[in-house]
């Protein structure tokens, strides 16, 4: 019978290395949760790396219902000098090159979290917009955790001036602007609309308004945020994820670390801002999209409380398939071919 042999012990040199190696690793543990918890950058960098992954398949999917209409596309104007984030696109058909023609403008802000998002980000359904007689503008602005607010609002404000000085380069009729957006995007965009109408927020977030109340003839909402301190209130039904990335979102954009008191959160809340005065408006959400109960639909009654006219597009909690956050961007779906169709009959019916 052989004898066991006893495994041989690490020599003390080898005991070292993997003692350092062990600590080393724990050391590299605790500094990436710290650098978690001080600093936004680290949590905004992972968000963004999804975001621009699940844009990336969003855009590509589009690109099959991109219209037959032949349409001119005028890249990366800019429209802030020294601003290498004042950037637009420019999106109208080509026929209209032809006339001295001006099309309504619909100028779009994208989503991302604040934090994520490029102007050319579902350009297809940009085209798809146009293609109906439209001129269409996507904005770049600055994200976080690059600049805080309200950098983003200012930019916004600047990129409506400066549309209004090109406006027949642009094909576009300045007196029939339609502010849209998704998710984030719809967040700046109401908020823009509500600093237009309301005098007295203008001058709470010291803004000399570029466009007037009477050239809005409308504001298109899709699954965006209106409360912001609901963003950041604990959700028990949510997974914990969903609620980690929403408080990094709004740190990365405020600069701060969200508390629902914060008075800055209710100055970017369109919701508190709205008056009778705020333009008709389509908003929409997915109804599994964890925004729409507590985001788009207190928001559409507000708005309907104040007698502004309002076009819903909600669905049913048993409504199958089940509609994400950005359902409106699937035109795979007949769900979201059914929310162009409405976002582009709100936009004639509020053009005769």
């Amino acid at each position: 019978m052989k004898k066991r042999t006893k495994a041989a012990k690490p020599s003390h040199r080898l005991r070292k290395v993997l003692l350092w190696a062990g600590g080393s690793l724990v050391a590299l543990v605790i500094l990436v949760a710290l650098a978690f918890k001080i600093s936004p950058w680290p949590g905004a960098l992972v968000i963004r790396w999804v975001f621009t992954r699940n844009d990336i398949k969003s855009s590509q999917a589009l690109e099959k219902h991109a219209p037959s209409v032949p349409i001119t596309v005028l890249s990366d104007q800019r429209y802030r000098q020294h601003d290498t984030d004042g950037l637009l696109d420019v999106y109208f058909p080509q026929n209209v090159t032809q006339t001295s023609k001006k099309l309504p403008l619909i100028i779009w802000t994208h989503g991302g979290a604040w934090v994520s998002g490029d102007k050319t980000n579902n350009a297809t359904y940009y085209k798809l917009l146009a293609a109906e007689g439209y001129t269409v503008i996507s904005a770049d602005y600055t994200r976080g955790p690059e600049k805080h607010y309200p950098t983003a609002v200012h930019q916004l404000n600047d990129l409506y001036a400066y549309v209004q000085t090109k406006a027949d380069e642009f094909h576009a009729d300045t007196g029939k602007i339609f502010l849209a957006g998704d998710s984030a995007g719809s967040q700046l965009s109401s908020q823009m609309a509500a600093i237009v109408t309301n005098p007295g927020y203008a001058a709470e977030v010291h803004i000399a308004p570029a466009l007037k109340p009477s050239q809005l003839k409308g504001v298109i909402l899709n699954c965006g945020i209106y409360k912001m301190e609901a963003l950041i209130q604990p959700n028990p039904t949510l997974p914990k994820i969903i609620g980690w990335g929403d408080d990094v979102s709004v740190w990365a954009y405020t600069g701060k670390r969200g508390k629902a008191d914060d008075p800055i959160l209710q100055q970017m809340s369109a919701y508190y801002h709205v008056t009778k005065d705020f333009p008709t408006t389509y908003i929409t959400g997915g109804n599994a999209d964890p925004l729409t109960k507590v985001q788009s639909q207190p928001f559409a009654d507000k708005l309907q409380t104040l007698g502004v006219k309002v076009d819903r597009l909600f669905y049913a909690d048993a409504h199958q398939p089940a509609l994400p956050h950005e359902y409106q961007f699937n035109l795979d779906t007949a769900d979201g071919k059914a929310a162009l169709t409405a976002t582009l009959n709100f936009i004639k019916s509020n053009t005769q």
